[in-house]
């Protein structure tokens, strides 16, 4: 271990990490740190959970703490609570394990206690992640040349890549979303292996591959992993209705931007099911209609939003966005602007812009922020009027003729915006 790679993991593991292998090592027993977090340390990201790995059995390891989860016992994992009050941080330790057979493509159906590290680390997935450091002797344990494959920016399967691949189905969406994230070229071997694991892929829960897919497309880069994700065949089992179109969507893909990491996710979620969308889907002389989109589109692409378990307001987002998408294949009036914001909602517009920077369209997307600055009204609730002046204005009861003129009034004001005062509004609908 080189005086660099010491120094970043010794500034990086935490304290609460630290004083858990304190206690085994000090108990007699082996403990490291492994996995994600290490790989990122020495790569000089920010690391995200840290692990404990040990020669403690789950028994020994609860015998050496006062507080302990038994979160999965029959994995050897036990979450060690360190700290007081506020500052309780739950610290996750896995005993050194090694794995039967996985007969459901996701967990071993048994598991061997008692191993030495170096199998323990050979059951993982890729070599970048079976790397192991030990915070206590500030020793690493590197047995496959976990940091020589990050300094050649190279991604391989620990062992034969087919073995790793259909015992966990997910390690083919892990591969590609680590070649996005962490910028890695999967080496060739490992690749290939992937078409012969699709099988393993589509019996994973669709909750995990939502997982990481929403990883994968928040990466710096998504195209990185999506080129693979195609040519391998992982893209049409996990979205068969995006087809061949999807390919053409992955540039644009990496130029949608903005907003948190949550945001530019769900951006180019919909940004790629726009593939789903015909091209010429905002064609047509009908200004109105073509504003709303696709609606065949938007309901396959909701459908596949929900089998792969986005919850119902960010479906609501994604739909907005991507059938709106292809708006910029047109030149539209500001009154064919206000109508597609007015589709997609206020609060959902910045979703669009960012779709239609993306794909180049930043003429339409200029011009919609502008309306949006302006505040013209795209909805009857930021009409100059309520429901409740119309009737007192009018004579009219409570019912459905007071939502007609609502609507009747918003149509007026989405031409013409400087119609949007009471008494303008209220001498249109005595008009109509």
């Amino acid at each position: 271990m080189t005086e660099d790679e010491r120094a970043r993991l010794r500034a990086a593991v935490p304290g609460d990490v630290r004083e858990v292998c304190r206690v085994l090592t000090a108990a007699g027993f082996q403990a490291v740190t492994v996995g994600g977090a290490v790989r990122d340390a020495l790569c000089g990201r920010d690391p995200g959970d840290w692990d404990v790995a040990t020669s403690a059995h789950p028994d020994e390891v609860i015998a050496r703490f006062r507080r302990v989860i038994p979160t999965g016992l029959a994995h050897g994992t036990v979450t060690v609570m360190v700290g007081q009050g506020e500052s309780r941080q739950g610290v996750e330790v896995t005993t050194f394990r090694g794995e039967g057979a996985y007969s459901d493509a996701r967990r071993p159906d048994s598991v061997e206690f008692g191993v030495p590290l170096e199998r323990d680390l050979a059951r993982r997935d890729f070599i970048v992640n079976a790397i192991a450091y030990d915070p206590i002797g500030e020793t690493i344990h590197d047995p496959f040349g976990g940091r020589a494959d990050l300094a050649a920016k190279r991604l391989r399967a620990v062992g034969v890549p087919l073995e790793r691949f259909t015992e966990d189905g997910l390690r083919v969406m892990r591969a590609v979303r680590f070649a996005a994230t962490l910028e890695l070229s999967i080496d060739p071997e490992t690749e290939a292996a992937i078409p012969g694991a699709l099988g393993a892929l589509a019996r994973v829960s669709q909750e995990r591959v939502h997982d990481e897919l929403r990883k994968l497309l928040a990466a710096p880069q998504p195209s990185r992993g999506l080129v693979v994700a195609e040519r391998t065949g992982v893209l049409r089992t996990i979205a068969p209705e995006l087809g061949e179109r999807a390919a053409a969507r992955f540039a644009v893909i990496d130029r949608v931007d903005g907003g948190d990491k949550v945001d530019r996710a769900l951006r180019r979620v919909a940004a790629l099911w726009t593939a789903v969308g015909a091209p010429d889907a905002m064609t047509g002389d009908d200004e109105a209609r073509a504003a709303q989109g696709d609606g065949v589109a938007a309901k396959a692409i909701d459908a596949a939003m929900r089998r792969l378990k986005f919850a119902s307001d960010e479906r609501d987002r994604i739909v907005r966005a991507a059938r709106v998408a292809h708006a910029g294949a047109r030149s539209w009036s500001d009154a064919g602007v206000r109508r597609i914001l007015a589709g997609v909602g206020r609060g959902r517009a910045p979703d669009a812009i960012a779709v239609w920077r993306g794909q180049g369209d930043a003429a339409l997307a200029e011009r919609a922020e502008v309306i949006l600055a302006r505040g013209d009204a795209l909805a009857t609730g930021e009409l100059a009027v309520t429901g409740a002046a119309l009737m007192t204005a009018l004579g009219l009861p409570p019912g459905r003729r007071v939502g007609e003129l609502l609507a009747i009034l918003l149509e007026r004001v989405l031409d013409e915006p400087a119609s949007n005062t009471a008494e303008a509004l209220i001498a249109i609908a005595r008009a109509a």
